[in-house]
């Protein structure tokens, strides 16, 4: 029987792990190791200023202190008996979509699976409260049983958007777009008449290239985004060492500067 660990990064009480742990549990041993309290936006941060505690809410069901990265690591290395045949995040409320996914907190516990070469999948729902899980949930399992089966291409994750609050058109296979926020930081005074600034919000500038998961996600699709561990940027490599001739170079000499 496989064996699949879910973690999130919404934390342990949220309705999207609830719905994808019912949604897994007939493909295999489901474990939870989740936070403990929302950690949404951490991105891959790990806890290393403070000793970490592990509260076990019931057979199989973890909670802990830390990041979703933090639960990943702990996770694999001392709570489960052996390796996982597969790592789930989410079912994340809200959608991780192109520049967001440096920040998620869910792709990056998918992130670190990946790292350890465990095959892992990131699920989030796009939409608007009230979030319903069902179908990202069905979504999820479908994805899952097919992982278990084919795998994932080395040093690659699955990050998945799935509509909320539409019928779903179809399915795409996109690459990562592009998603900055205008307006995202909030300047405002607390009653004492202090300035304060609130981060979030603001109005998004969406990627307009029609094979994105932004895209995707706008016209109704279930977007499925392979997302690569090396972030290398190999046209750039020949751009550094040929046209700027790097390789070689002193950079410490200062006769060399400008």
């Amino acid at each position: 029987m496989p064996l699949i660990l879910l973690t999130n990064d919404d934390g342990i009480a949220s309705p999207g792990l609830a719905a994808l742990r019912q949604a897994i549990s007939p493909l295999g041993q489901v474990v939870i190791v989740a936070p403990d309290r929302d950690n949404s936006a951490v991105s891959h941060s790990l806890t290393m200023n403070r000793p970490l505690r592990v509260t076990k809410i019931e057979e199989s069901v973890h909670t802990l202190d830390g990041t979703p990265t933090d639960c990943v690591a702990i996770a694999l290395d001392k709570i489960l008996k052996k390796r996982p045949d597969l790592l789930i995040s989410g079912i994340n409320s809200g959608p991780n979509l192109g520049d967001d996914i440096s920040y998620s907190g869910t792709v990056s516990a998918a992130v670190e699976g990946t790292m350890y070469s465990i095959p892992s999948m990131a699920i989030s729902l796009a939409g608007e409260l009230p979030y319903d899980f069902t179908q990202a949930g069905r979504v999820a399992a479908r994805l899952a049983a097919m992982i278990l089966a084919r795998g994932l291409p080395e040093n690659t994750l699955m990050n998945v958007n799935v509509p909320g609050n539409t019928a779903i058109a179809g399915t795409r296979v996109t690459r990562q777009g592009r998603r900055l926020w205008e307006n995202s930081i909030q300047e405002t005074f607390d009653p004492r008449g202090r300035r304060y600034y609130w981060i979030g919000g603001g109005t998004p500038v969406r990627d307009t290239g029609r094979d994105t998961d932004v895209h995707a996600i706008l016209s109704g699709f279930i977007s499925i985004t392979p997302i690569h561990l090396d972030q290398t940027n190999h046209e750039g490599i020949f751009h550094l060492r040929d046209d700027w001739r790097l390789e070689g170079e002193d950079l410490t000499d200062p006769d060399t500067c400008g």
